[in-house]
């Protein structure tokens, strides 16, 4: 099993993190959707022809993520989050012992 901790945003300002295992090669769309986690819509189920799945990783994991696609880039331009350098789509991050411990936070908003 893969850990890693999504941090969604609350309306009060406040935040709630929520630690999820999942098992390697899931993205980490698919795990937050078959854990019922708000937050990541995922409309095209990992097709990459949306962006409901947006997320901002962690400075510090940045360096052990692949490089972003040029599809990737692409959808990430009709985010309706800001996009920050930061900025991934979650169903382009497959989990792996790589990435075990990651973390992402989730924008307050995918659409």
């Amino acid at each position: 099993m893969v850990a890693f901790t999504l941090i969604t945003p609350l309306a009060d300002g406040r935040s709630e993190e929520r630690r999820l295992d999942a098992q390697p090669g899931l993205s980490v769309m698919e795990a937050a959707v078959e854990a019922n986690v708000p937050g990541i819509a995922a409309d095209c189920g990992g097709l990459l022809t949306c962006a409901t799945c947006h997320v901002y990783v962690r400075q510090d994991w940045l360096d052990r993520l692949p490089p972003i696609s040029d599809d990737e880039a692409s959808m990430l331009a009709f985010t309706a989050s800001p996009r920050q350098p930061h900025s991934r789509l979650s169903c382009q991050l497959v989990l792996s012992d790589a990435l075990d411990g990651l973390v992402v936070e989730l924008p307050p908003t995918q659409y």
